[in-house]
């Protein structure tokens, strides 16, 4: 062994470092095994892909031999909030603990600071909102801003990060005046990227990571350079994270957006130099113009987009109109660029146009053949949208920086391990194969270093799957009003604690509305619906209705974002119901594109996509269950394909090994045993 495994091991070891430093703690079989093929990862300058199941502890199994190898260690989560708790909790905790001398920073976007400059026109009322709401909320941020340090909005707990002010207050690429802001010296985002450069250990987010691949303005250009180890954590959404930002975008809120920048930039600086009011409200005109071609909102609303024509649409009425756009854009920019020298906002202005015109020219042509486009409508608004259909070759090429043969060789003698930096890739949901492919081909991880460590729960014995075979067959008119009763009886039942996922929208507002009908006003049981509050309030109201001596339980019934990212252990949450198979909506663009990709190769689209696919949402889904040793609960999926369909047998697999109820009196009993205390158990 070498020094950085044996000081890792010790570790880990019931005597060890992390035994005094956590009183809790307790070693895990899994858990060290982790950690050691971390630690091996790091001397050998390796990539390794880390599948480990929930309760394994896999971020102190990373974290303790990242830390002490030594090196500069970038670390990146899922979202903002995981990399806050990283950042304020597990790394403070353990840096102590271990007593290593650490300087720990946490680097967001843009757009998590507060702009000291577009504070401050706002304040002098040439941004000011004219809704008396969205005013006090600014008042409130002129408070914050006298005491931060940071600038880091996810301070102000009450700022909800969909505030209409949140875009007033901060900066974007396009619109930040750069060195001759004259807050510049003490420009929030400047200070945060320093900290960074100058720390040992620097928390990020996929969205950084991916944010600007030709890392102009991410400031992860010059971390990643200078970093050892790189550990990308919940790594399961890196794929949709970097085909999101890897592509091309355009929306009408930025052409709009950019219309109106343009009329205060060009009254303050060229005001009778040309006639702005005109070009800017034609431009205005133009992009409402090309939302009104977009016409109906689709199913979804996505349009796909194959050919030069958004599908449903009338080729020369939305060729029209993106001539328009384009004519008045360049009308724009034509009557700026004799005069950009004139001040430096005036030249922002013009490079900010031109970018939007070769975006706006690059959607008028045809897309690239390895691409998929599509076209996102909404009530005022559209976005048009082109990404690359796996982010392999990204991967290989900007962050890994290593071409396909060299990462077959990874393990090549003659490589100087110290030109590469070892990448450590971990989630609980990673794929339902030795090779963990539903992971490692779409990032470009073939031939990586692949580790699959069990969660230690006792599944069979604390947690049941029920599939109800008397069902109406999944998307169905009766399915969602028969889904909301079988939730409503087993919430009697167990006094609410009650998670029910849904698949799409419409049947979260079917089952809602079919609980609170049959409720009422006066029931014991609340029903807490996604959208209605953010995402923390409804977590936080739903665990203090599972408290012990709470009067009222409560049933929460939720989509998207709720199917992973939840914790809630113990006797809070006893019971999840999963409407359906999560199956990827075939007719999404992305979805109908890698399915053409695959059929056209001669593979399977359902079984090399979107069976894979539907296993890992289901078992994302199902992890929200079962999150401490002694959590106790059902999982109850209504649909009975799971069952019927020979497919079925792979989805089940890829679940937890909980025990199997085969009809309702076993399920009714389950939930009776759910209600007694531990001890009454045995």
């Amino acid at each position: 062994m070498s020094q950085l495994l044996d000081t890792v091991a010790a570790a880990f070891r019931p005597e060890g470092a992390l035994s005094a430093a956590e009183p809790a703690f307790r070693p895990r079989e899994g858990q060290t095994q982790m950690a050691l093929a971390v630690a091996q990862a790091i001397e050998d300058s390796a990539v390794l892909v880390v599948q480990a199941g929930t309760g394994v502890g896999k971020t102190y199994a990373y974290l303790v031999p990242a830390l002490y190898s030594g090196q500069r260690v970038l670390l990146s989560t899922a979202t903002k909030a995981l990399q806050d708790q990283l950042f304020a909790r597990d790394l403070p905790r353990l840096v102590h603990g271990l007593g290593l001398p650490l300087r720990m920073a946490r680097l967001k976007g843009r757009s998590a600071y507060l702009c000291l400059e577009r504070l401050e026109r706002v304040r002098q009322g040439r941004t000011a909102p004219q809704d008396p709401q969205v005013l006090r909320q600014v008042a409130d941020v002129e408070r914050w801003a006298q005491t931060t340090s940071t600038g880091d909005l996810a301070e102000m707990v009450a700022l909800d990060e969909r505030s209409a002010v949140v875009p007033l207050v901060t900066s974007t690429k396009d619109n930040c005046l750069g060195s001759d802001c004259p807050h510049w010296q003490t420009c929030h985002v400047n200070q945060a990227r320093q900290q960074a450069l100058e720390a040992d250990v620097v928390v990020i987010n996929h969205h950084l990571l991916f944010a600007d691949l030709d890392v102009r303005d991410s400031g992860v250009a010059q971390l990643l350079p200078s970093t050892g180890v790189v550990v990308v954590d919940e790594a399961h959404q890196l794929n949709d994270t970097g085909v999101q930002f890897a592509g091309e975008a355009l929306s009408s809120q930025q052409l709009i957006g950019y219309a109106r920048d343009a009329l205060r930039i060009t009254q303050e600086h060229a005001r009778g130099m040309a006639d702005w009011l005109v070009l800017c409200a034609t431009l205005e005109q133009a992009v409402r113009e090309l939302r009104l071609q977009a016409g109906q909102i689709p199913v979804g609303g996505r349009r796909p987009w194959q050919a030069v024509t958004p599908q449903g649409l009338d080729a020369q009425l939305w060729r029209a109109a993106l001539v328009r756009l384009g004519q008045s854009l360049r009308a724009l920019l034509k009557s700026l660029v004799v005069m950009e020298a004139m001040a430096a906002d005036l030249q922002r202005l013009y490079e900010r146009g031109s970018e939007l015109l070769a975006r706006l020219a690059r959607f008028a042509a045809a897309a690239d053949e390895d691409s998929v486009r599509w076209l996102e409508v909404g009530r005022q608004h559209l976005r048009m949208l082109e990404s690359p259909l796996s982010i392999a070759r990204i991967m290989q090429e900007r962050l890994l920086q290593r071409s396909s043969d060299e990462l077959m060789e990874i393990d090549s003698a003659q490589r100087n391990a110290h030109e590469r930096k070892s990448w450590i890739f971990t989630s609980a949901t990673l794929g339902s194969d030795a090779q963990l492919s539903w992971f490692a081909e779409p990032c470009g991880l073939r031939g990586a270093r692949v580790l699959t460590v069990d969660s230690p729960f006792d599944y069979p014995n604390h947690a049941a799957l029920y599939v109800p075979q008397t069902f109406a067959a999944a998307g169905s008119a009766g399915h969602s009003e028969q889904t909301a009763q079988l939730v409503l009886d087993a919430a009697q039942c167990i006094g609410g604690r009650t998670l029910v996922l849904t698949t799409t929208l419409r049947a979260l507002h079917a089952i809602s509305e079919a609980l609170r009908a049959a409720l009422g006003l006066f029931a014991d049981l609340d029903v807490l619906v996604q959208g209605e509050a953010p995402k923390l309030a409804l977590v936080e109201r739903f665990t203090a209705a599972g408290a012990v001596h709470s009067q009222r339980g409560a049933i929460l019934v939720a989509s998207a974002t709720f199917w992973e990212g939840v914790d809630l252990p113990g006797d809070v949450l006893q019971l999840v119901v999963i409407d359906k198979l999560p199956f990827p909506p075939p007719d999404d663009p992305l979805v109908e594109a890698r399915s053409r990709r695959l059929e056209s190769v001669g593979r399977t689209a359902f079984h090399d996509y979107m069976l894979p696919e539907a296993a890992m949402a289901l078992k994302q889904g199902a992890g929200r269950l079962i999150r401490s040793e002694t959590d106790r609960g059902v999982l109850v999926v209504c649909d009975p394909r799971l069952l019927n369909k020979g497919y079925g047998a792979e989805l089940i697999a890829a679940l937890p090994p909980m025990r199997m109820l085969s009809n309702a009196q076993e399920f009714e009993a389950a939930l009776a045993q759910l209600t007694q205390r531990p001890e009454q158990l045995e």
